[in-house]
Order: C-alpha cells, then sequence, then structure tokens
C-alpha cells in the first residue's frame, strides 16, 4: 500500500520539459531511468557512466551531447519538482546550490516552476522558466530566461551541472539572494531635469540608475513601500557597488519623486549612441555645474559608464601632461624626445606601430598619442606624483564623489619601476570609467574640479567633494591648446570633423589581457559640454568611441 501511494506521488510530479520533449520519470522507489530527446543513445551513456563509476574509471575528454542532455535534465526536473537537494546533487557545488534553491522556494515564494530547455549548444544548455511568486494571499506570475553549463566533475569526470547564481536568476551573483516581501524601501519616480519621467521603457539605460535613486531616496521621498521579489545583494555585489534589484512588483507601492539632471533629449541620443555598438558606454557631463546630462550603456546588466573600472589608455595622458608641464619636462611648443622604444624598471615599451617623432614638440607627442614621449619622463618623477596629481587637480581617486547613485571613483595608485611608467600613459594600475574621464576633461574646459553629480546636493544636504587645488593659468592654457589641436589635427581630428567651436579631444586605446583588440576610449569637451566613452574590445579610440562622443556634443546645440 505505502509503495502504491509512493509511486502515485511520482506519477502527480510534472516532468522538466526539454527542448519540446518531456522527460519522464520511471521506474521503482529510488530508482529512476530517463527518456531523453526520444533517443536511446542517453541510456546507453548512462550505462556506461554507472560501468565506469563500479570500476572506478574517470571519465575524460570532451562531454557528448548525451551527457550534457542528461546532466541539464537531472538538475531540471529535480528543481522543478521542488526537489532541492536532488537539484543541488546534480552539480558541481552541491552546498551552494541546495541553500539558494531553497531560498528560491522559501525566501522567495516561487512556486509552480515549469522549465523548458532550449536547444543545445555544446555543453550550454538555455532555459526558459515559468512560475508563479506568492506572498501571503498576493500572487503573479513571473517568466524569465536562463542558462546552465554541464562540465566534468573534478575526480571522477561526471557530467555536473556548473553552479552559478545566475543559473537561478541571470541577475545573482555570489552571495545574493531572491527575497519576496514588503520591500521596506518605497519606490521611486525619478524624474529629468524638465520634470520628465525616466522609465527603462523609453531610456533603456537607466535601469541601475533608477535602481540607486530608489535605495538612496526611496525613504526620504514620501512614497509608501510596496510588496516585490527583488534580488537582495550580497557581499561580492556590494563591492561592485551594485544596488538590490526589483524583479516583480506583487502590490504597487506609493513613489516619491526625485529629481535629477539628466537631460531628456542628451539622454535619449545617448541611448541611440550605444545602442549602434556592442560593449559601449557614455557620459556628458555640464563642466560649469558637474551636472550629469546623460548616462548610457549598450550592456544592461551592468553600468560601466558609472561603476567601471578599466584602464584608460592614453587618455590618462591629460592627467600626465599637467604634471609633466607643472614639473617643468615638458612644454607644449619645446622639443620633446619620441623615440620607437623606451626601457624603464626591466620593460621595453614601444609606440603604435613602432613609430618616432624626430625633432618634434611635445604638442606633436601629444597629438600622435606618443607613449614613449610620456614614460621617457619617469625617471624624473617620484612614485606618487602622477597619484597626487590625480587627486590634488582632478579629485580622482579619493572614493568622496556623492554622485546620488553608485559610482567608481577612479584609481590611481602609487607604482614603481616598470607599472608607474606605465601608469603615464593609462596602463599599469590605473582605472577609470567614462563619468571619471568625462569629469577629466570637464576640469580642463573649467579650469576647477567640479564634482559630477545626478541629484542636486540641495536635496538631501550632502557635501560634494572638493580638489585641493587647480591648475596654473599657464599650465591650463598649454593643457587646453593641447586637447585642441589634437581636435583639430591629431588622433582625435577625424572624429571631431565638424565640431566646430571651443572643442578639444584626446584619444586612448588601453592593451587588455586575453583581448585581441584594445578597448577604444575617448574623452573630448566642446563649450559648456564634455562627455567621454568607452567601447570594449574594439580597437583604437578615435574610430570606435570617438564618434559616439563627437555626435553627443554636436547634439547638445
Amino acid at each position: 500500500m505505502g509503495n502504491r501511494e509512493n509511486a502515485g506521488e511520482r506519477r502527480k510530479t510534472r516532468p522538466a520539459v526539454l527542448g519540446g520533449v518531456i522527460a519522464v520519470v520511471v521506474g521503482g522507489a529510488g530508482l529512476g531511468a530517463y527518456a531523453l530527446f526520444g533517443s536511446g543513445a542517453a541510456a546507453e551513456d548512462g550505462t556506461r557512466t554507472s560501468s565506469a563509476q563500479q570500476a572506478g574509471e574517470v571519465r575524460t575528454g570532451p562531454l557528448s551531447a548525451a551527457e550534457v542532455t542528461a546532466a541539464a535534465e537531472r538538475f531540471l526536473t529535480a528543481w522543478q519538482s521542488g526537489k532541492a537537494g536532488e537539484a543541488a546533487a546534480a552539480t558541481d557545488n552541491p552546498e551552494a546550490a541546495a541553500a539558494l534553491l531553497t531560498a528560491y522556494a522559501e525566501d522567495a515564494g516561487v512556486e509552480d516552476v515549469t522549465l523548458t530547455a532550449g536547444p543545445r549548444t555544446g555543453a550550454k544548455v538555455p532555459f526558459s522558466v515559468k512560475a508563479t511568486v506568492r506572498h501571503e494571499d498576493i500572487g503573479k506570475p513571473l517568466a524569465y530566461d536562463s542558462a546552465l553549463t554541464v562540465v566534468r566533475r573534478a575526480g571522477d569526470g561526471e557530467p555536473q551541472v556548473a553552479w552559478r547564481p545566475a543559473v537561478v536568476h541571470p541577475d545573482l551573483r555570489e552571495g545574493d539572494k531572491l527575497v519576496t516581501g514588503e520591500s521596506g524601501i518605497p519606490p521611486v519616480e525619478a524624474l529629468d531635469r524638465d520634470g520628465g519621467e525616466l522609465t527603462t521603457g523609453t531610456y533603456p539605460s537607466l535601469g541601475s540608475v533608477l535602481d540607486g535613486l530608489r535605495e538612496k531616496y526611496g525613504e526620504q521621498a514620501g512614497g509608501e513601500a510596496g510588496v516585490e521579489l527583488r534580488v537582495v545583494r550580497g557581499k561580492e555585489s556590494e563591492k561592485a557597488k551594485l544596488s538590490d534589484k526589483t524583479l516583480l512588483e506583487l502590490s504597487e507601492g506609493t513613489p516619491g519623486t526625485v529629481r535629477t539632471t539628466l537631460d531628456p533629449s542628451l539622454q535619449a541620443a545617448a541611448e541611440a549612441q550605444v545602442a549602434k555598438r556592442d560593449r559601449a558606454s557614455v557620459v556628458v557631463l555640464r563642466p560649469s555645474t558637474g551636472e550629469i546630462l546623460a548616462v548610457a550603456n549598450s550592456s544592461r546588466g551592468f553600468n560601466t559608464a558609472l561603476q567601471g573600472s578599466l584602464a584608460p589608455g592614453s587618455t590618462m595622458k591629460v592627467i600626465t601632461s599637467s604634471l609633466l608641464i607643472e614639473k617643468g619636462l615638458a612644454s607644449m611648443d619645446e622639443q620633446h624626445p619620441c623615440p620607437k622604444y623606451f626601457s624603464y624598471g626591466g620593460w621595453k615599451f614601444q609606440n603604435d606601430d613602432k613609430f618616432e617623432i624626430e625633432g618634434g614638440t611635445f604638442k606633436a607627442s601629444f597629438a600622435r598619442s606618443c607613449n614613449t614621449a610620456f614614460i621617457s619622463q619617469a625617471p624624473e618623477l617620484k612614485d606618487d606624483d602622477l597619484t597626487r596629481q590625480a587627486q590634488q587637480v582632478f579629485g580622482l581617486s579619493m572614493n568622496n564623489w556623492q554622485v546620488g547613485v553608485p559610482t567608481f571613483d577612479g584609481s590611481v595608485p602609487v607604482q614603481t619601476d616598470a607599472p608607474m611608467g606605465a601608469s603615464l600613459i593609462g596602463q599599469g594600475g590605473v582605472r577609470m570609467s567614462p563619468l571619471n574621464m568625462a569629469s577629466v576633461s570637464a576640469t580642463v574646459k573649467a579650469g576647477v574640479f567640479r564634482q559630477p553629480y545626478l541629484v542636486s546636493p540641495e536635496v538631501d544636504g550632502r557635501e560634494l567633494a572638493t580638489a585641493p587645488r587647480t591648475l596654473s593659468a599657464g599650465t591650463l592654457a598649454q593643457l587646453r591648446e593641447l586637447m585642441s589641436y589634437t581636435a583639430a589635427y591629431g588622433t582625435a581630428a577625424e572624429a571631431m570633423a565638424g565640431v566646430g567651436g571651443d572643442a578639444g579631444a584626446k584619444t586612448g586605446s588601453a592593451e587588455v589581457d586575453g583581448q585581441k583588440k584594445p578597448n577604444g576610449w575617448f574623452t573630448a569637451y566642446r563649450g559648456d559640454l564634455a562627455a567621454a566613452g568607452v567601447v570594449q574590445a574594439a580597437g583604437h579610440g578615435g574610430s570606435t568611441a570617438g564618434p559616439m562622443v563627437a555626435a553627443l556634443l554636436k547634439s547638445g546645440d
């Protein structure tokens, strides 16, 4: 009698749907065989697995299609059936998988789960999730897509699902969890500078910005919390300054209102520019105030424009030039060395295509972005000179910006020997975001560092960061002339063609290990606009990020 009841319970469990074919669990208690894609290949493969285990053999070599399918099916069927332990056992990290899958049902209240796998690509299996999220007497449908990858388990080589939180939901990182309940933080209605509502429907790039605004201003903006399914960030995500994220609203809260500095026409133009390119990010500022006028990314998962931490390449030469001019190591119209090679600290540095400028000026070296012209001055500098210049003049690398949403504030660490030399050209340990490099151009244009901000400090009384000093009038005049000359005749000239008025620019290309093409950077100003952008793994900045930034400077008319 007991056996018949157990068998009946198993029959009531809905099987996972893989690639349109039902995976049916059959057999006696504690035993299971799977019908895979209507062929016998997987069953035969499963027999070989059992034999290999009995013989103590270690399975090696590429995964077969049947192995990938069987491993994916074991995991998805168990998960769909609500058997978190069994699903976790089908992964290469059962403990972590069990914790998150259990919380998926208990803390997030996700039930009636249906998982449907798509066509396999190698060891990767995409799948869709349809379920219901329930909190007390409220329930709403949930649907999203995810994917898993099958690997061989260390030790015996058995196929297992490679565990990572993103398998459960693509927005999850290590340490994050899904929770359904009262949000705790009321929603906000974010407005542009003209009073129009900012939504991801109109401006797809602003998802993380809106999340950040809600986290900081939700409680003080006058709204009331609702009930929602959200990602609660763990320590790793907090280090990356990621905000909690709402995935599904079960009952609406009453939003408060937060006005931002974003310009609707510039934001729309920025969205259009990044949509034309893969892995592109851009920021537009107003130098006279520090107001952020536009923020856009072609990738939606991470706000590279404000939080990216990337080597800025030769755009860093704007800061380095200000240092060399102040120290009397360079002057725009004086001759300056630009050899093919220069060795420092055990590294041999060279210029792009190994060019050299014989008898040229520092202006010519800046305009052509000669690496050796800068690294050749490394022996004359102290290890902390560049760090101090970035902090004291440009307000960077002090982690004290109060923008209104999470940002990365640049990093220029003190380095020695070859890494110090590399830092002078934006490599080594130097890291920046497009926001940081837009701020560099804004500082040159305004003559003083004004911390960028997205929400006026008058809203909450926060104190904006300042820089301890400004450049001398003579140094500032030279720096502006260097950028202006580069925009007209140097590596930025093609992109800046047609950008009239008081304008300056600098290109950059940053090499990244394991990446065939460098990240292309471009920073520029025109009138009371400053902008910077990066297109990752795309090539030289003048031809990749340059047209994007120049188009936004033009659209500010």
